[in-house]
Parts: C-alpha cells; structure tokens; sequence
C-alpha cells in the first residue's frame, strides 16, 4: 500500500472512497502524477520513488490555508 497526495485548485471535484486514475508525466529527472481528468497534481519524485500503477482509491479530501489536498491509497503491491 502506499499514498500520495495530490493538490487539487477547486473543492467539490473528488471525494473519500472515489475510485481515480492519474497519469504520468516526465520531467529532466523527475515524474509527477495529475488525476484524469486533470482535477489534481502531485509533487514531482525522483525516480526511485516512481508510482508503477495508475488507479487508486481516495482515501480523504482536506482543505489547508494553501489549498486543497488530496490524498489517494495506491496498492502498488508492496
């Protein structure tokens, strides 16, 4: 199991138990996730830290003085 979060611009686009798919993007060195269909970003990582499935389950939504996040539960095997 593993989780990632994910920063979201608006409230109301995703909630707890919704099940997502996100996308990777390449960067010089680094991946970065989005949640189809673009609703959420995630920070980039370096590429041990590389996410090697694409759907995942919303575990909680929070709203923070910096915005929203969300965080989402990939079972990613491990």
């Amino acid at each position: 199991m593993r989780t990632m979060d994910f920063k979201m611009e608006r409230p109301g686009l995703l909630e707890a138990g919704q099940k997502v798919t996100v996308t990777e993007g390449l960067l010089p060195g680094s991946y970065y996730y989005v949640i189809d269909p673009s609703l959420a970003m995630s920070a980039n990582f370096k590429l041990k830290d590389r996410l090697y499935v694409t759907e995942g389950e919303v575990e909680k939504v929070e709203e923070t003085p910096r915005g929203f996040y969300v965080t989402v539960r990939f079972d990613d095997g491990k």
